[in-house]
């Protein structure tokens, strides 16, 4: 093992291996790990690309950093303090987990509507940050440069001539503590083959902190078929960006593109030598399935995660809507399968355990018959192995917002209907779903003071997602008080008032009397109608 300077990977000469960041809050400490590097000759043999918020253009690259991008990562933008939402700062305090007289940390860097510079304010103003003892990072790197900057920079923040100087002195220490500083390393001759470089890189990353399966398929096809995968998923986020709102994309395909390739989504899939290239082969059609899948939970109005009953049916649904026709009847009858399939796996325990094994099961049978290959009699659509709830078992389905899958359900096929606020009367919508809030229809306090359980209270039954004006003008009152406010507040009444409820598959009747069990029967046996109906296909 060798030891490599600091300074000598601060001036840039390192080009790191193509292996995906994670996280942007990080602590600028190398100390005691090792990095892996592969020195170059005259053809990089691997995809590469300089470290984020480096510079694009400099010396000819001489080696790759394999291992150790995250760590020097941070380094290099910690001292550079070109993070977009956070700045790093040496606080000259003293530090009691360490016993020295200044520390590392960082601040969280934000705007709100009209500023016209980042909050918080003080962290803009050199006298208002010498007031707290803290100075930027990047004026204490290495080099005449940041330390003509923290010059000008010391005139401003302090002063005192005397301190200056002083503080002056810590600086350079710091600064010299950085240039100086050796960072252990295992250096892999130029003579070094592909295979061998990504067998030393994937067994580094075995112990402490281990790569994830998206690393190594990344290592992989990048060594192999000399592609970026990196890029090539950076491209479909930027395409269809709204696919993370419901699945990891770095996951989603590998998983999805494992049951492309008729393959169970496991390690040991993944780790195949032939599955990288089978992706990339199979990619074109991959993409189309997510955009096409994206496409679908909207129209059913599915819009997150959060209102997500079981996420295994996304992979699932991409790999079908990447072999499902494209136009015409043959597409509407695809679509009213995987609308089956969905909801189905939505209200029967289909994905309680073994997620993996059964989603290649579901996907291969529902090919064939999006293929005209088989009838649609895939085991989920079974009801004596995967039978929906009863009314009594909607009833007791618990809180949406916990990850209680029937709980979710009920209020997918809710909102479904459209989610009409139940005081604006606004949709349900991307755009405001965040924004609004799990609201009791009938309140917590108001059932609390009947001396209803908190099962009976906190169940989906009872939950409708509102604006948070709504749920605050709500607050503890009575049903049939809110009611007749909405009532009062639009010029249709009650129509109007029924018709927002209805959207949230809402009783009118039952709310209005205040009877709670009356209320959550009557709620129970509409969204049974609809769950039915969704379940075998119907658009209603």
């Amino acid at each position: 093992m060798r030891q490599w300077s600091a300074l000598n990977f601060l001036s840039g000469t390192l080009s790191p291996f193509n292996r995906p960041l994670r996280g942007n809050r990080v602590t600028v400490r190398a100390a005691g790990q090792v990095v892996l590097v592969l020195e170059v000759g005259n053809e990089e043999p691997f995809i590469s690309r300089p470290i984020k918020g480096a510079p694009q253009n400099g010396e000819r690259c001489t080696e790759h950093l394999l291992d150790g991008q995250q760590r020097l990562t941070g380094l290099w933008r910690g001292l550079n303090n070109n993070y977009e939402d956070r700045t790093f700062f040496l606080y000259v305090k003293d530090n009691d987990e360490t016993g020295m007289p200044y520390f590392v940390d960082s601040v969280t860097r934000y705007r709100r509507e009209g500023d016209k510079e980042l909050r918080p304010f003080y962290a803009n103003r050199p006298e208002e940050l010498w007031r707290r003892r803290m100075k930027p990072l990047d004026l204490c790197a290495p080099g005449d440069e940041a330390q003509g900057a923290f010059t000008k920079w010391s005139k401003k923040a302090i002063p005192d001539r005397d301190e200056r100087d002083e503080v002056l002195v810590t600086r350079n220490k710091v600064s010299l503590a950085f240039a100086t500083f050796n960072l252990p390393y295992l250096s892999l001759p130029t003579s070094t083959s592909n295979d061998t470089a990504l067998d030393v890189f994937i067994k580094m990353n075995t112990s402490a902190a281990p790569l994830s399966r998206y690393d190594i398929v990344v290592a992989q096809v990048e060594a192999d078929m000399g592609q970026s995968l990196h890029d090539l998923v950076g491209e479909t986020k930027q395409d269809c960006p709204s696919i993370a709102e419901y699945y990891p994309i770095e996951e989603l395909v590998l998983y999805a593109g494992a049951l492309l390739q008729g393959r169970p989504p496991t390690n040991a899939t993944y780790m195949a030598k032939d599955f990288g290239q089978q992706l990339l082969a199979n990619w074109s059609k991959l993409i189309q399935g997510v955009t096409r899948t994206v496409g679908f939970l909207e129209e059913e109005r599915v819009y997150d995660a959060a209102r997500l009953p079981t996420d295994v049916v996304v992979p699932v649904l991409v790999a079908l809507w990447a072999e499902a026709p494209g136009a015409l009847d043959a597409a509407g009858q695809a679509r009213t399968l995987m609308r089956k399939y969905f909801w189905r796996a939505a209200f029967s325990n289909r994905y309680e355990k073994s997620t993996g094994s059964r989603s290649l099961v579901d996907f291969n049978d529902l090919k064939q018959a999006i293929g005209g290959q088989a009838q649609s009699d895939s085991v989920i659509f079974r009801d004596d192995l995967y039978p929906l709830p009863q009314l009594q078992e909607l009833v007791t389905a618990g809180w949406p917002k916990k990850k209680d899958r029937l709980g979710r359900a009920i209020l997918a096929v809710a909102l479904r209907q459209g989610g009409f606020d139940l005081a604006d009367g606004t949709t349900v919508s991307r755009a405001n779903l965040a924004k609004r809030e799990y609201h009791h229809l009938f309140p917590d306090a108001h059932l609390k003071r009947l001396g209803r359980l908190d099962n009976e209270i906190y169940c989906s039954l009872n939950c409708a997602v509102v604006t948070w004006q709504t749920n605050r003008n709500i607050s503890d009152k009575e049903p049939e008080r809110y009611l007749a406010q909405r009532r009062d507040g639009n010029e249709l009444g009650d129509n109007e008032v029924k018709a927002r409820l209805d959207s949230h598959l809402i009783p009118f009747e039952e709310m209005v009397a205040g009877d709670y069990d009356k209320f959550l029967a009557a709620r129970a046996a509409m969204v049974y109608s609809r769950m039915t109906g969704l379940c075998t296909g119907g658009s209603k």
